[in-house]
């Protein structure tokens, strides 16, 4: 008896698609972290995904669309929860840490992300207005809020790049005499880079925090 012939194959649909907005996204995160921003188009995003560029287009409608996604992954992974729930300060100082950590392992999208409007990001939106409403409530007024928001995320970006930088980046090498109290200092910082650029952010955020508490204490908000 001849064996049966395989049923054959439907015309609809696929039963899973083979795009997902969760595809999408980790593609063009692989695709920045690997090969740098400009590589980052939908010609390029396509062929990563081994899918034509109208099939992509069929499920994203932009280059723009596809950075909103990726800036709304990345910064879900924020720890913002201490406010509301811990003193702002301490809230603060948790949710820089936590930034700082995030983008440590994205700083090639800081370029990006530094300056992509948040419209359309829900997840990006909801942290930004957990943030303002700790700090409102503990007394800062008005657009000092996002001053304050502003004043923090520009030193967690620099920051993140320093715990990504390599250990020889202040070496003089011969030059040393240009600079022998700079060469000094820094031959005496800890010897691994990532030690050394975690007590460089301590220090800066420390400072940062006693700032925002003495203009609060003073009353300029």
């Amino acid at each position: 008896m001849a064996p049966a012939a395989p049923p054959a194959r439907g015309r609809g649909r696929p039963s899973r698609p083979v795009l997902s907005t969760e595809r999408i996204t980790d593609a063009a995160i692989r695709i920045v972290s690997t090969r740098g921003y400009r590589h980052l188009t939908m010609t390029g995003l396509a062929r990563e995904l081994e899918v034509s560029t109208s099939a992509l287009y069929n499920h994203t409608p932009s280059k723009r669309d596809v950075l909103i996604r990726v800036q709304d992954r990345i910064n879900d992974g924020i720890d913002c929860s201490g406010f509301g729930t811990l003193p702002w300060d301490r809230a603060l100082e948790l949710w820089a840490r936590s930034y700082r950590d995030c983008y440590a392992e994205h700083t090639a999208m800081i370029p990006v992300m530094a300056v992509l409007p948040v419209a359309d990001s829900p997840h990006t939106l909801r942290m930004y207005e957990t943030v303002a409403r700790g700090l409102a409530e503990a007394g800062f007024a008005g657009g000092t809020v996002v001053d304050v928001v502003v004043a923090v995320e520009s030193f967690v970006f620099g920051s993140a790049y320093d715990a990504t930088a390599p250990a020889e980046i202040f070496e003089p090498g011969d030059r040393a005499e240009l600079a022998p109290v700079f060469t000094r200092s820094a031959r005496a910082r800890p010897a691994d880079p990532r030690a050394a650029a975690d007590r460089a952010f301590d220090v800066g955020l420390g400072a940062m925090l006693e700032g925002f508490r003495a203009r609060l204490a003073a009353g300029r908000d």
